[in-house]
């Protein structure tokens, strides 16, 4: 196998549990999540397997959103319903200092202790359904995927202001929505 399919391979293999749990976030449905996360993967590597690899982080999420959103009009076109989002995994979930520290300073390693991780995760989850699409997607895509906004930019086909702030948005919005969960003398500060 060349070196760059190599390279692809890895990259996918690394970043298809983070999408589904964005695909699924979005569209509230396994199957559906599944699909669009193959047919993004599919695309990524038909259309721009031969593109550098820093690109494909931005240029897969873009794929993927757009997939997601494809779904969503389809389903409003049909009619269809949204289901209840469908429980997370128990296994192979982060833990909740884990998914915190998304929210805290990267500077400071230290993430304020929380409470039990189930009751945090199941309010995460919550929250984030709570969100604005495109607030959550330029979250998933700067604290989980760890994009930059100029990344972040790219895969969500619009300007970096723009990303800045449906991040700062997002960010303040989980912030209050999550307190309980944060000791009282822990602050977070804004990138």
């Amino acid at each position: 196998m060349p070196e760059e399919l190599k390279q692809l391979d890895a990259f996918l293999a690394d970043v298809q549990a983070r999408a589904y749990r964005m695909a699924l976030a979005s569209l509230h449905q396994r199957d559906d999540a599944l699909d669009a996360v193959q047919e993004a993967m599919f695309k990524l590597v038909e259309k721009y397997r031969n593109k550098p690899a820093d690109q494909w982080p931005p240029l897969f999420y873009r794929i993927l959103y757009s997939r997601i959103t494809d779904i969503q009009r389809s389903r409003t076109r049909s009619g269809k319903l949204f289901s209840i989002f469908a429980g997370r995994s128990r296994q192979g979930e982060e833990s909740s200092e884990e998914l915190m520290a998304t929210f805290s300073d990267p500077a400071n390693p230290d993430p304020a202790r929380l409470g039990d991780d189930e009751k945090f995760g199941d309010r995460l989850d919550h929250a984030l359904q709570e969100l604005p699409q495109r607030q959550r997607q330029a979250f998933m895509l700067r604290a989980w995927e760890g994009l930059d906004v100029a990344q972040t930019a790219v895969a969500m086909g619009c300007g970096e202001g723009s990303v800045k702030t449906h991040y700062s948005r997002a960010r303040q919005f989980l912030q209050r929505k999550l307190a309980d969960f944060v000791e009282p003398e822990a602050t977070v500060k804004q990138h």
